[in-house]
């Protein structure tokens, strides 16, 4: 074809001129044809096109949405709005060495398979009792007809759900036999944005044990709007990779315990990605109810609002708060005092100052339980001690 097209790239084209190149062997450079490429068998051929056009068809159906971490196969996926693009870093974690974390912690974590009327699907799990206890996410089998549990070793197992809570999305699935390696359930507590974390899932579905990613803890204390379901609070930002199907999986620290739940993850037009996980210790106390009476007890105070604006908190002279906006007649708040405009700013002596935050601070509370609450109320201050009741079925 180029014997036909004539141009003048202005360089000598006296044939006299030319030299051969020397050997491939000889250069630093190899031109695509000297390249050898193997050959993908057809089925080969047509898992990557159809992997590729999923791709693709994702990314046009979601825009600027975010994807959670459940795979396919039935719409268990949680998906979560898009939040800011965290600056990027790239570090490695302190301590042991991830081969060796890997080691460790690899054989606790599962594969769940779901079978129900919306499809199939798939996500992770991890095991946290030796006889047989995983903790994985509500959404992963949210809608389960039935479960099966693939080990590390690759051995299948039935799998029976105990329980699950909406609210915290935490389920507990139950396997037989054992004993079986565990994972070491440590405290998002003390976590600090910077430090080093390390995801463990299984993504995509895809056999051959579980997948290790590396990053770091990118930011605290979340809160994500999801489009179905209640928001997730208090949630864990990491930028270490979490991909489809490793929801229920274990974001571990340094150490190689777990501080969270693999649950979300949120994409910026397509390109980065967000990790969040749930706190490890609200995960742990709805596993340890739903193990023992089959849900999750949440407490109920009785007054609904919102996060104080920053005018309002400047006026005041307070650093945030949750403003309450209304207070529902016979409620624990009511009983205790609480009106309307009042701005909460602490819960026994710990600040509070978001409505999340509030929301966090009496997860752990029992029933029966009485709590302190420290209140701005115009320019005074007040202390009241409210007793907080079971959440009714409609508040």
């Amino acid at each position: 074809m180029l014997d036909s097209m004539e141009f003048d790239d202005g360089l000598d084209d006296d044939p006299s001129s030319f030299r051969s190149p020397p050997p491939p062997d000889d250069r630093l450079w190899r031109h695509p044809t000297e390249v050898l490429r193997p050959k993908r068998s057809v089925g080969e051929r047509l898992w990557l096109v159809a992997s590729i056009s999923g791709m693709v068809g994702a990314l046009l159906a979601t825009g600027l949405v975010a994807i959670a971490g459940g795979f396919d196969r039935g719409g268990t996926e949680r998906v979560v709005e898009r939040q800011e693009v965290p600056i990027q870093t790239v570090s490695s974690p302190s301590g042991q060495s991830v081969e060796d974390i890997a080691q460790r912690v690899r054989p606790a974590i599962t594969q769940i398979l779901v079978e129900g009327k919306q499809g199939d699907s798939s996500g992770s799990g991890v095991i946290f009792r030796s006889d047989g206890y995983v903790l994985t996410n509500f959404h992963v089998i949210d809608g389960a007809d039935g479960v099966k549990v693939v080990c590390d070793n690759g051995t299948e197992r039935t799998g029976q759900v105990i329980g699950s809570d909406p609210d915290s999305d935490v389920a507990v699935v139950k396997i037989d036999g054992g004993p079986y390696p565990v994972a070491s359930l440590g405290s998002a507590a003390g976590l600090r944005v910077g430090q080093s974390a390390i995801a463990i899932g299984s993504p995509l579905g895809l056999a051959g044990g579980p997948s290790v990613t590396v990053g770091v803890v990118s930011a605290l204390h979340r809160r994500l709007d999801t489009k179905s379901g209640p928001p997730l609070l208090d949630m864990i930002q990491t930028d270490a990779p979490i991909s489809p199907g490793s929801s229920g999986g274990a974001l571990l620290d340094a150490g190689g315990a777990v501080i969270g739940l693999t649950t979300a993850v949120a994409t910026a037009d397509g390109a980065q990605g967000l990790g969040f996980a749930t706190p490890i210790d609200v995960a742990r106390s709805s596993a340890e109810q739903l193990i023992a009476d089959g849900r999750v007890v949440h407490v109920w105070l009785g007054i609904e609002g919102t996060d104080v604006d920053p005018q309002t908190a400047q006026d005041m002279a307070i650093d945030g708060g949750a403003l309450v906006g209304r207070v529902v007649d016979g409620s624990p708040a009511q009983k205790g005092g609480l009106q309307v405009r009042d701005v909460i700013v602490g819960v026994d002596g710990q600040p509070v100052k978001t409505m999340g935050a509030l929301v966090v601070a009496l997860r752990t509370r029992r029933p029966g339980s009485a709590v302190s609450l420290n209140v701005r109320r115009g320019k005074d201050e007040k202390r009241m001690t409210v007793t907080l009741i079971e959440r009714p079925a409609n508040p």
